[in-house]
C-alpha cells in the first residue's frame, strides 16, 4: 500500500532511540540542526537552540544526543571544523581569517581544536591540499564534506587526555 503523508516517514513516539522520538519533536530538533548548519559561525548556546526548537534547555540536549548521537555543541564544532577545512583547501586567506570567519573568538583556540580533532594543524592541512593538487571540482560538495568530516564521537578534552597517556598537562594541574 503507498504512503500519503510524510508523518508515516518518522519514527513512532515512544522508547529511547532517536527511532522512538516524537514526530514533532525530530522536527523542532532538525529546526536547530538546520540553523546551525546554515550559521555555524554564530554563537549558538543551548539556550538559544532551545527556544529555536521550542523546548527547554535541558530536553533540547538531551533530545538532541539522542537523535543525532552527538551533543551540539560537539555537532557545532564539527561544523566548525568543517567549513574551516575546506576553507584551507579552497582559498588563499590567512589562517587568522579562516579561524574568525568560522566562528572562533581566538586563534589559540582554533588552531588547538582543529588540532585535536583533525590530527592536524590548519597549516599542514592547507600545505597536504595544496600538494596534492587534486581537481575535486566534479565531485558534489555534500560528498566531500561527508568525507573530510571530522569524527567528533568524544569530546575533544578526552581526545586530549587519551592522547596524553591519561595525565594532565603540568599547566593544567589541580590546586
Amino acid at each position: 500500500m503507498p504512503r500519503n503523508t510524510a508523518s508515516e516517514d518518522l519514527p513512532a513516539p515512544h522508547g529511547d532511540g532517536p527511532s522512538h522520538q516524537d514526530p514533532a519533536l525530530l522536527r523542532r530538533l532538525l529546526r536547530a540542526k538546520d540553523r546551525m548548519d546554515a550559521a555555524s559561525q554564530e554563537a549558538w548556546p543551548v539556550q538559544r537552540l532551545a527556544q529555536v526548537s521550542g523546548v527547554s534547555e535541558a530536553h533540547f540536549a538531551r533530545s538532541f544526543k539522542q537523535a543525532f548521537g552527538v551533543p551540539p555543541h560537539r555537532y557545532l564544532l564539527t561544523r566548525r571544523i568543517e567549513r574551516a577545512t575546506a576553507l584551507l583547501r579552497e582559498t588563499d586567506w590567512p589562517v587568522t581569517e579562516i579561524a574568525f570567519h568560522t566562528g572562533w573568538e581566538s586563534l589559540g583556540t582554533f588552531g588547538r581544536t582543529f588540532r585535536d580533532i583533525t590530527g592536524e594543524t590548519p597549516s599542514a592541512v592547507r600545505a597536504r591540499a595544496r600538494a596534492a593538487g587534486h581537481d575535486l571540482g566534479r565531485v558534489p560538495a555534500c560528498i566531500l564534506s561527508a568525507a573530510h568530516r571530522p569524527d567528533l564521537t568524544m569530546a575533544v578534552s578526552e581526545k586530549r587526555r587519551r592522547g596524553t597517556g591519561g595525565t594532565k598537562a603540568p599547566g593544567n594541574q589541580e590546586l
